[in-house]
């Protein structure tokens, strides 16, 4: 009777009810489904996409642009094989103790020499034919030191080849190989007119012959970079275009198939120097030049303009009043050298050559070694706070000429006082005069008995309170003589003098 009237509670009638009512819905929703056709299930679950005609006809049309470049340039682009043979001393037993118990093993005299190969790949680029005679530039760290060097095209034939011409300072190379078989030339376009944001297209041989004849894809990063590895001089045209071991030495092309570069190193924080997207190519304007006087001399000439320049810290800047100027510091003239004959002066700055803004002094160095002897230079100098035009008469670059100190006037290099160099060089506050940061060995400077870390506070016993009155004296008072009045540690003293 109990059961009963629980099953007649209000509250389970309520229950039943909306059991039933969601049992009602779901069914409805399960038939509304079975009845609906897959095409409209699949349209009722994602949006039409339609490709725009007209873009797809531009991609299409840059995508033909690519393909063309390619076979145009890719044939033109040369696999660079080394051996480089050298030998070492093999390391002999000392008779312990194997030749002790057993004589000497396999008739093997000690320390004697034996031949080691080592191989090497890189890139290079077919630029010149004089009679079936090809010439392939590629980059000097490719083929240095090589013994044996073989070149390969697209289509697998190889030749025997040679280097022709060096060029260690802007790591260029020339080499040659000969055959009848033809091979098309590449065109060498103008790395003047490149800019930022242009598109790159990188070719050569990376990571060895498994991913040989490569191209890979990109834009025009930067212009004008300086600071590469061995201190090579050049302006590098940098590209986010893949780069990576076994492309040195290829081409760097633009958007018409034109060279505009050769590939030449990487800027890399992982092991064993992978791509990140900091690839740099030695513009071809540099190259042009080069490959003329390689071919007609097999060596590459510089312009000389008898100096030595720093880059200069924000004190130097202040203290001789340069403001923004870029460019690069004379600290040093050659005597008898082309700046010293045409009036540089050290503590000038330059910040133009011919009228080019030079705004390092790698710029500078490059603008230089691009003159050719006994032609008349425009140097665009700030001395005194004036800027003014100085010409001067360059000569040809001879490297024992360019590393004989004894000329180097006046051979020592200095900085203001800052609180970081009191605080090393262990100095009160109330210290003065300029310190000495560097000493040429062999120049006048060294001569007379100046040390880095000497204070000097005269020249030619004209007292000088700053680096700007330091180059002022330096220029004005010593014509016939030079001596410095210096503090070295507690001490007060004068060096020896020097006699021109």
């Amino acid at each position: 009777m109990k059961i009963m009237k629980n099953l007649s509670s209000r509250n389970l009638f309520i229950f039943n009810l909306v059991l039933i009512g969601a049992i009602f819905g779901f069914s409805l929703a399960f038939l509304s489904f079975s009845c609906t056709t897959p095409q409209a299930r699949a349209q009722a679950q994602q949006n039409p996409v339609i490709i725009p005609e007209d873009a797809l006809t531009a991609a299409e049309a840059l995508q033909t642009v690519f393909n063309s470049v390619t076979e145009k340039v890719l044939p033109s682009v040369v696999e660079i094989k080394t051996v480089s043979i050298t030998t070492r001393q093999s390391q002999g037993y000392n008779g312990i103790p194997w030749e002790f118990f057993f004589g000497p093993r396999d008739q093997q005299t000690p320390n004697q020499e034996r031949e080691y190969r080592s191989q090497g790949l890189g890139s290079g680029i077919i630029v010149r034919n004089k009679n079936g005679l090809y010439y392939a530039l590629t980059n000097n760290h490719v083929v240095e030191g090589a013994t044996e060097i073989t070149v390969a095209v697209r289509d697998g034939r190889e030749y025997p080849a040679e280097v022709v011409g060096i060029d260690e300072r802007k790591d260029l190379a020339l080499i040659s190989f000969k055959t009848n078989d033809y091979h098309p030339l590449a065109v060498l376009g103008d790395s003047d007119n490149v800019k930022v944001g242009n598109w790159a297209i990188a070719m050569g041989n990376p990571l060895g012959e498994q991913f040989s004849f490569s191209t890979t894809l990109g834009i025009i990063s930067a212009v004008g970079r300086t600071g590469g590895p061995g201190n090579n001089i050049s302006d590098y045209i940098q590209t986010d275009a893949p780069i990576n071991q076994g492309n040195s030495g290829g081409p760097l092309i633009n958007i018409k198939g034109e060279v505009i570069g050769i590939n030449t190193w990487i800027a890399s924080n992982q092991s064993g120097g992978g791509n990140v997207g900091l690839g740099f190519a030695i513009p071809i304007n540099n190259a042009k030049r080069s490959i003329d006087e390689f071919i007609e001399t097999g060596t590459a000439s510089y312009g000389w303009l008898g100096v030595q320049l720093m880059e200069t810290s924000r004190e130097v800047n202040d203290g001789l009043g340069l403001g923004s100027a870029r460019g690069a510091l004379v600290s040093q003239v050659f005597l008898g050298g082309p700046a010293d004959k045409g009036g540089i002066k050290p503590g000038d700055f330059i910040t133009h050559v011919n009228g080019r803004e030079t705004r390092t002094y790698q710029l500078i160095q490059l603008a230089v070694s691009d003159l050719r002897a006994g032609e008349t230079a425009v140097f665009t100098v700030i001395r005194d706070r004036q800027q003014m035009d100085i010409r001067v008469t360059i000569e040809a670059r001879n490297e024992q000429t360019a590393a004989d100190n004894r000329g180097l006037w006046p051979g020592v290099t200095v900085s203001p006082l800052t609180d970081q160099l009191r605080q090393t060089l262990n100095l009160g506050r109330n210290a003065t005069g300029l310190v000495v940061t560097q000493v040429a060995s062999g120049s006048p400077a060294d001569i007379i008995g100046l040390r880095a870390g000497d204070r000097i506070h005269s020249i030619n016993g004209q007292s000088i309170s700053d680096i700007a009155s330091f180059y002022k004296t330096l220029r004005e008072r010593t014509a016939a003589t030079l001596w410095f009045g210096l503090f070295r540690g507690e001490s007060s003293l004068e060096s020896l003098r020097f006699n021109r």
